[in-house]
């Protein structure tokens, strides 16, 4: 579920991008040289782990080598969906050319580091949770993600269902736009390749004597003037449309009783704003109330103000029709395969590659009343971002389709601890200390 991503558009307004241009290309980036592992350190076992992982004072994040056995959890972990995440990566990653960086600031290395790794996942078929965890033991090494002053924040998503319709009629009034013909995407890779990936849309505006990029249109001018673009759907709820462009893809029930979804597609490159902190800055809700279904019961009960409050978040995303296919498995994510429920994690992209194996240690909300919260230890896979997703120990979790997972994402708002887990070959490379700046 690709969600927020930057963009352009061939229009009509200012040089501002160029601007943005320049002050990406002026960037650096940096990664301190790491420390080899010795070469006593086999294969066969997990590199000596950092006495105390490092925590940087300046900006920037460490990665400290551990054992499995120093991962709160790991010993009772069932990481078979994870590895069925991980395997479904692999099908992406071995698609691309070999010496491709993967991405984010470079700790992952290139496709070629992860290569024996994801053929031993294509060739093991584990029949236990056992068998799993022994698969991710053989053949990579975790490293604790360290960041000065961080607790990290994890998050959820999910599915949700809207109802609708393809003609625009009686409650079915609120578009769902395809991608407008005048969004143009620039792949900032050229530039940096730390920045694989991630593209800046704008719209080109056409004069006389050139042609120039300018931001695209704001969630209030859309809302106002429409875009080039033919509405795939109109629903029957204006909030529930724009839950669905904060959750980046959910299943439509038409009129005609089909079912189908509307995936992520585009977005207009305006930043994400979230709405919880402007209703909390206006003194309309305060920060222990906050939660989804809150603000989502705030809006229905104060029509009047809706509209205005949704359109201070400037992001605005466009939608494809896609069939269901798989009920068990969500829309497609920004690396192009299925999500898996309580296996796929949304991260920032400008840190961590798409592929990555993180052991996440949390805590998740329940949907029993009587037990609010439970411990979340789980193997996830980075597969997708959002806008939201900003930082290095950051993630969403994605939980899956319909209300039971809305209720569990709507209210997971959590600290945890994060650690990468990379293939031994790169392992070896890094060694067991090493820091990167953030891009």
């Amino acid at each position: 579920m690709t969600r927020f991503v930057g963009v352009c558009r061939r229009a009509p307004r200012r040089l501002g991008w160029f601007a943005g241009l320049f002050g990406v290309l002026a960037l650096a980036a940096c990664a301190s040289a790491p420390k080899p592992i010795p070469a006593t350190v086999s294969h066969a076992a997990p590199p000596p782990a950092a006495a105390k992982p490092a925590v940087l004072e300046k900006p920037g994040f460490a990665l400290d080598a551990q054992h499995f056995s120093e991962l709160e959890g790991w010993d009772d972990a069932d990481p078979l969906k994870g590895l069925d995440a991980f395997r479904r990566s692999c099908v992406a990653l071995l698609n691309r050319a070999a010496d491709a960086p993967l991405g984010g600031v470079g700790y992952a290395g290139r496709v070629t580091d992860w290569v024996s790794s994801c053929h031993a996942a294509m060739s093991v078929n584990p029949s236990s949770p056992e068998n799993a965890r022994r698969f991710f033991e053989d053949n990579f090494v975790p490293y604790q993600v360290a960041q000065a002053n961080s607790d990290g924040l994890f998050t959820g998503y999910y599915e949700p269902e809207l109802r609708g319709s393809r003609i625009k009629h009686g409650a079915f009034q609120t578009p769902l736009y395809s991608v407008p013909f005048d969004l143009v995407r620039r792949d900032m890779g050229v530039y940096r390749d730390t920045y694989v990936g991630r593209m800046l849309n704008s719209m080109m505006a056409m004069g006389m004597m050139m042609m120039r990029f300018v931001p695209y249109p704001a969630r209030a001018e859309i809302e106002r003037d429409g875009v080039p673009a033919k509405p795939l759907f109109y629903v029957d709820n204006a909030v529930d449309a724009f839950f669905l462009q904060i959750q980046g893809s959910g299943r439509v029930i038409l009129d005609d009783g089909t079912v189908v979804r509307a995936a992520y597609a585009g977005q207009n490159g305006q930043p994400y704003t979230a709405i919880g902190a402007v209703l909390i800055q206006r003194g309309w809700m305060t920060r222990q109330q906050l939660s989804a279904q809150s603000i989502r019961d705030w809006l229905v009960a104060h029509p009047a103000e809706a509209s205005e409050v949704m359109n201070t978040n400037a992001s605005f995303v466009f939608f494809a029709e896609r069939p269901v296919g798989d009920p068990s498995l969500g829309a497609v994510g920004a690396q192009g395969i299925p999500l898996t429920p309580e296996a796929s994690l949304a991260v920032d992209r400008s840190i961590h590659p798409f592929g990555v194996p993180i052991w996440l240690e949390s805590t998740a909300p329940t949907e029993d009343s009587d037990v609010s919260e439970r411990p979340f230890d789980a193997l996830l896979i980075a597969q997708d971002t959002g806008g939201a997703i900003k930082g290095v120990i950051r993630g969403d979790v994605y939980w899956g389709y319909g209300n039971a997972a809305g209720i569990v994402a709507g209210k997971m708002k959590h600290p945890g601890r994060m650690s990468v887990l990379l293939p031994r070959e790169l392992a070896v490379k890094l060694g067991t200390h090493a820091t990167f700046a953030l891009p």
